[in-house]
């Protein structure tokens, strides 16, 4: 009977499941995705360049912003677009579930003017008629 006993003994420990090592696994990719979770965000660095009175972009519900970052890259919101040929395209797909057809357009102090014309004009050629140029506040 010993023997029988220690059997049933063993296998109603060997039921019991330890949640320890889950709850600690849990609480690293916790922290990995609190820590993670802000960068996601942050987008490119432009330096835009600092006018007096510029204008408000959060002042806009939803607003379609193109960026040209200091490399020259361009991108509509998060997607990159090779060139700026493309971007005619891509925005009028964007633009096609907008009821606002307003872009704004933020481009980097050091990115040349050409370029910044370039991406102007295929802002137009998308068939946008309200552009505007984002500005920051110059720092007093």
């Amino acid at each position: 009977m010993e023997v029988g006993q220690r059997e049933t003994s063993r296998r109603s420990m060997l039921a019991q499941i330890n949640v320890t090592p889950f709850v600690d696994v849990m609480l690293v990719l916790l922290i990995i995705f609190m820590v993670t979770a802000p960068m996601l965000e942050k987008g490119m660095d432009v330096a835009l360049p600092e006018v007096a009175n510029a204008p408000n972009l959060t002042a806009a519900k939803e607003p379609l912003v193109v960026t040209v970052n200091r490399n020259g890259t361009i991108k509509v919101d998060r997607h990159q677009v090779d060139s700026p040929a493309k971007l005619g395209p891509v925005l009028q797909q964007v633009l096609a579930g907008r009821p606002d057809q307003t872009v704004y357009l933020e481009a980097d102090r050091t990115v040349p003017y050409g370029q910044v014309v370039q991406v102007m004009a295929a802002i137009r050629q998308a068939g946008v008629t309200k552009l505007g140029m984002v500005a920051q506040e110059p720092e007093k």
